[in-house]
């Protein structure tokens, strides 16, 4: 045997090892944002603004869609959900 083949690994310094990952979280404001999960998430305030790509990052992470679509850190998909009165909206001229 050699050297490098004999070599064996010291756990006695290795304290408990976790594979889960603490993410922190993106909004570090007062008083901070609705969570992701909450029903009032998109008030929360602008991390990222895309719009010439349609999209902006919420600091509660969602993915705001500009058709009002969202995608939420987890991963579940919030359908566009325009306000059921968009026929009255009056522009500036």
């Amino acid at each position: 045997m050699n050297e490098s083949s004999r070599r064996e690994t010291d756990t006695t310094a290795i304290s408990h090892i976790t594979t889960q990952r603490k993410i922190p979280s993106m909004c570090q404001h007062q008083p901070p944002c609705p969570s992701a999960d909450s029903a009032d998430r998109e008030s929360a305030r602008l991390a990222a603004h895309h719009p010439e790509q349609g999209w902006s990052l919420l600091c509660n992470g969602v993915l705001l869609f500009e058709d009002t679509g969202e995608l939420l850190p987890d991963g579940q998909i919030i359908a566009p959900h325009r306000p059921l009165g968009s026929a009255k909206v009056v522009t500036a001229a």
